[in-house]
Parts: C-alpha cells; structure tokens; sequence
C-alpha cells in the first residue's frame, strides 16, 4: 500500500466545528479543561489611568465617552466589570463622578481608583463615591531598595501596610498592585500578602483584599516549568495557594516581548479569573493586554457565556482614537485598517470561492469589519472579482471582456513603476470609463 492510499476521502470535508463554529468565535476544544481554571473570567480596565499615562490625550468629554463605549461593548455580559481612574487633576476627577453617576444609573462597569501607597492618597478617595481602589505596591528590589531612602523590603512594605490601613479605615476595598511582580522575590511578595491577608481579615469579606500581578515590564512568561519569579502560573498558583480566591487575582501585563495575549492566557489558566488591561491595547510603550482578545479567548473557553460582548461597538472606539490623533496601527489585529485585507491573488482567489479559506472566522457579521483586497501586481484577476463583487453585486467570469480591460489598465501601471495598492475607489473610476 503506498501512502498516498492511506489518505482517507471522507463524503464531507472535515472543518472541526467543535473548534472553529460557523456562528462564533473560535473554541478551545479540550482535550483535558485546566485543572485550576476558575469557571469564569472576566477583564477589568485601565484605560483613564495606563491609557492615558502611555500617552493617550484625554479630555474629560472623550474620557467619559470612552467609559460610554466600554459600557456598550460589554453590555449584560460581564465581560468588563470595572474601569479605574486617575484622581490627581480636576479633569480626571470630572470623568469620575460622571462615571460614577453613570454606574448609579445602571451603566455596567464599576469606576474605581488607583492611588500611591500613602495615608494622604487614602484620605484623597476615601470621600469621592468609589468602593475599592488600587494602590501601588512595588514589589522587586529594583523598586523597594531604589525608591524609597534608605530603601529596603522592609520598609517598603511598612508603607503600603501602612496605606492598607488607612484604605480600609476608610471603607474601602484595597486592591494591592504588585508591580514588577515578574521580577520580584517569592522571599517578599509572599509574606507581604499574607501581611495584607492578615491586616484585612477583621473588616470582613465586603472588604476582602484583591492583588493584581503586575507584569510591569513584560518579561513574564506563559510556562510551568520556568523558576520564579518569571514564570506567569507559579505567581499565581503560589498566591492561591495563600487562600486567595481566583475573582481576588488580576493579572496585568505589558507587552514588551510580544507575549501579553500568551501571558494572560497561562495566568487564566493557573486560577486567575481577572485581566487587567485596555480596549484595543493602549498603554505604556508596547501597550497593556488588549482586552478584545482576551474577551474572545475567554468565550473560545467557555469562561463568558451568553449575553455576549458587542465588539461591533469597538470600530467607534478605533474611530474615536483616530480623532484623537492616537490612530491603531495598520496591521494591528482584528480592528486596524488592513486586519482583514489581502493582497495576495490566491488568497482573494480562496475568498470568491469558499470566503471562511482566508478569514479566522465570520469577520463582518462578529465584530462588524469588511474583508478586503487591495490590489497589487500579484493579485490576479481574482482580486478584481472581489472587488466588483464586494461592491457591486456582480461576479463576472475570470474571462469577462471588462474585468481583463480592467487588469490590463492596472497591470500597466504597475509595469510602469507603480508601488502602491489600488482600492476600490480607483478600480470603480476605470470601470465607469466606457
């Protein structure tokens, strides 16, 4: 028997629905469900505060828009549950209170606060609405022995006990930000949270403490078996381990090696049920997790259920940024301008014939984008039929007299030096010359 009769020829062709639904995003079809995966994740944000410190130039009116946006895009769905916010300027404060009169009405994401680990910054939230606040706790000896004088773990941590303290007097759940977790010392992250476990214990389980693993400079990574401290599940199955529930473990990460997304992926899977991150991104240099990617990972496994997210709301989003002079890069996935576009003609040859061949799953009608071709000397005629089809309604035959006239109009530019792609809009001027 020679191999190529070992190939089996089945009477329909084997497109694994279980993993890639015709009517939703992708699924993880396990073979064995993580062991420690809580039952349900979901993502908070930090866009009024990361956001804005990477760079993002909010007014208080495009502040509280983008609150209205995130509050849109996750619905009835739980998919964000809280967004924090600056509380230094006046304007930040402003998009607070209209948040929180937004959340007193029904709008689905808590507003909370992030603060410095002070009594004076606990004493500045302890009056303005919220219910919990983050606060900054540095956790590697690059910041305990060089940020404070004289410096030292033990120093540093006699601060934020001390603001801990003044949080909870104060009313108010604290949520402790590990920051630089994935280079910090299990020596003093531990004992330092059973300390916070410890100093909370009496106030009772509305102000139970909840602590975000910061992966501050995204050197974290998604693997069991590499030592601490960068090992993203070892952090977080040592910190369950300390009877944290996974709904009180964030994971925040940044995306400076390229693996926020893998990252948060191996936190969700280690018992952490909370990511920590932006809408489409934003943040400080490479950016924090992107949280629509998150979100459709979460669905692919099983942790949000229906009511879905809206993702279509997050092209106003994009829309909004490019307003504000902070447009998505091209190429960035699934909402920047050609995440759907191809050049090649075999694939726009693939698109006229079975579209799913050259898409991740049903683009336009999950999250409300086009698929596109944008024509280049390697296009081919198949490009065209795109094109004339995607707008017109049309499909002409590969042979039909127009459509070569049409290529030999574009093949004579681009034989002529031309490097840039032809869009629609130039394909329909030649067309409409008789």
């Amino acid at each position: 028997m020679t191999t190529q009769t070992q190939i089996t020829e089945p009477d329909a062709p084997e497109l694994f629905a279980g993993a890639f639904p015709p009517e939703s995003f992708p699924r993880y079809d396990w073979t064995a469900r993580p062991a420690d995966m809580p039952e349900a994740a979901w993502t908070t944000e930090t866009t009024h505060r990361d956001g804005q410190q990477g760079g993002l130039p909010l007014t208080v009116e495009a502040g509280v828009r983008i609150y209205e946006l995130m509050c849109a895009f996750t619905g009835d769905s739980g998919a964000i549950r809280q967004a924090e916010f600056f509380v230094y300027r006046p304007a930040d404060r402003r998009m607070l209170e209209v948040a929180l009169e937004q959340h007193a009405s029904g709008a689905p994401v808590e507003p909370t606060t992030w603060i410095r680990a002070s009594r004076a910054d606990a004493a500045l939230v302890g009056g303005l609405g919220v219910r919990e606040t983050g606060m900054l706790a540095s956790a590697s000896d690059y910041h305990t022995f060089h940020k404070f004088r004289p410096g030292g773990r033990r120093q540093a941590a006699g601060v934020y006990l001390d603001a801990v303290r003044a949080v909870l007097d104060a009313g108010l759940r604290p949520r402790l930000h590990l920051e630089d977790a994935t280079r910090a010392p299990e020596d003093f992250l531990l004992p330092f949270a059973e300390a916070v476990l410890e100093i909370a214990a009496p106030f009772g389980a509305e102000l139970r403490p909840k602590f975000r693993v910061c992966d501050t400079m995204g050197l974290g990574l998604p693997l069991e078996t590499v030592a601490a401290p960068r090992s993203i599940p070892r952090h977080i199955r040592t910190l369950r381990a300390l009877g944290i529930r996974a709904e009180d473990l964030e994971f925040h990460p940044h995306n400076d090696t390229h693996l926020v997304v893998a990252n948060c992926l191996a936190a969700i899977q280690a018992g952490c049920a909370v990511v920590n991150g932006t809408l489409l991104g934003t943040g400080e240099r490479t950016g924090n997790a992107p949280l629509e990617a998150i979100v459709m990972h979460a669905i692919g496994m099983g942790l949000i259920g229906d009511p879905q997210p809206d993702f279509h709301v997050l092209n106003d989003l994009a829309a909004l940024y490019a307003e504000l002079g902070r447009p998505l890069a091209p190429t960035y996935p699934l909402y920047g301008r050609d995440a759907h576009r191809t050049r090649a003609g075999i694939h726009a040859d693939g698109l006229n014939k079975h579209w799913p061949m050259y898409a991740p799953f049903d683009v336009p009608r999950l999250i409300g984008r086009p698929l596109e071709v944008s024509l280049t000397r390697d296009s081919g005629v198949a490009g065209l039929v795109f094109l004339i089809r995607q707008h017109t309604g049309r499909e002409p035959a590969k042979d039909d007299p127009e459509l070569l006239r049409v290529h030999a109009a574009l093949t004579e530019q681009f034989d002529a030096g031309r490097q840039t792609a032809v869009e629609w809009e130039e394909v329909a001027q030649i067309l409409s010359v008789a």
